[in-house]
């Protein structure tokens, strides 16, 4: 209950107080490449519902149709972002500090996600995990997480499932409150794995 009231409160405030932001953000996207300001995709929540996620587009429009699907010999060794992705466009390389993901908040608030917890996955990915990483489902993901805090970009999806099945395991109230001072250590200052 109090994780959900931290979810629900922060969400509507980040919400109110950051709506200028968005407005300037759409702006400098829709200047920057043609497509939607807003990018939904189908990502794999709590228990391994659907939901669509919300996002800031970063990228091309149409990039998921460039991305080659995995076989799961493939998982262990690919990288949670690529490295010099193509697909993403010159504001996007600012907004995948961490900016991207301000949507998600609206997420948040319809209790689709936490603001912490383990990303969200594509389906074709999560149809890949083995038993013990599915225990990343047993929970919703989360706007932020230990592997955002962790290297994010530098990790490969291995280590990434590793770090979200060690929340899992010792997720607690504040936990969560270190892993959301942490994040805006990464985002606002050292921008460290984004990509």
């Amino acid at each position: 209950m109090l994780k959900r009231a931290l979810d629900i409160t922060v969400s509507l405030i980040g919400l109110i107080l950051l709506s200028p932001f968005f407005l300037i953000i759409a702006l400098l996207i829709r200047l920057d490449s043609p497509g939607p300001v807003i990018f939904s995709q189908a990502r794999v929540g709590k228990n391994g519902k659907l939901f669509p996620l919300y996002k800031f587009r970063s990228m091309i429009q149409d990039a998921d149709m460039l991305r080659k699907p995995l076989s799961k010999g493939e998982l262990s060794a690919v990288s949670f972002q690529q490295k010099d992705d193509p697909r993403i466009t010159r504001l996007g390389r600012f907004l995948r500090r961490g900016f991207d993901e301000l949507p998600g908040l609206l997420n948040v608030l319809k209790g689709e996600m936490s603001l912490v917890g383990p990303r969200p996955e594509v389906p074709d990915i999560a149809s890949l995990y083995s038993d013990r990483e599915k225990i990343r489902l047993k929970v919703k993901p989360g706007i932020t997480g230990l592997a955002i805090i962790k290297g994010r970009g530098d990790l490969t999806i291995q280590q990434t499932l590793e770090w979200d099945i060690y929340y899992v395991e010792h997720r607690s109230f504040w936990l969560d409150i270190n892993i959301l001072f942490a994040t805006l250590w990464v985002v606002l200052v050292t921008g460290k794995g984004a990509r």
